[in-house]
């Protein structure tokens, strides 16, 4: 297994992410197009990067100073949980509502009233329980 937001890990999950047509269809019907960044709460900089145009997942890897749509940060053992366990509707509005999800820049609540959004953005999670990961070293 590919280290946590690693360039490798980053790239799997985009792998992931495109061949799940629940998750690249849905958002290509809608046009979605953004700059999805992840990592942890107590770094200033998210580790891994995430480029999306018209639902598809065009690169992924190392965070190199792209400004985000969406920046996503957890503590490593909530990342690392969902990404064992996985998380549903109600567990990730939990994790957003206790803080242990934190959106530096992207609006949740507005993300979550769209339906065309929100089951795409659910999936997406669990998609890391599909390929797994390793702690950082």
């Amino acid at each position: 297994m590919a280290k946590l937001f690693s360039a490798d890990w980053m790239n799997q999950l985009k792998d992931a992410w495109n061949n799940d047509p629940e998750v690249s269809g849905k958002l290509a019907e809608i046009g979605f197009n953004s700059i999805i960044s992840c990592g942890f709460k107590d770094e200033t900089d998210p580790r891994g990067v995430f480029v999306v145009e018209n639902g598809v997942c065009v690169r992924a890897g190392d965070w190199s100073g792209e400004s985000p749509d969406w920046d996503m940060r957890a503590d490593m053992k909530d990342w690392l949980k969902w990404v064992e366990k996985g998380i549903g509707m109600v567990g990730m509005g939990t994790a957003y509502a206790t803080g242990k999800l934190k959106f530096k820049t992207g609006d949740y609540s507005a993300m979550v009233k769209d339906p065309r959004m929100a089951g795409p953005f659910v999936k997406s999670f669990n998609l890391m329980k599909q390929i797994g990961a390793d702690e950082l070293g």
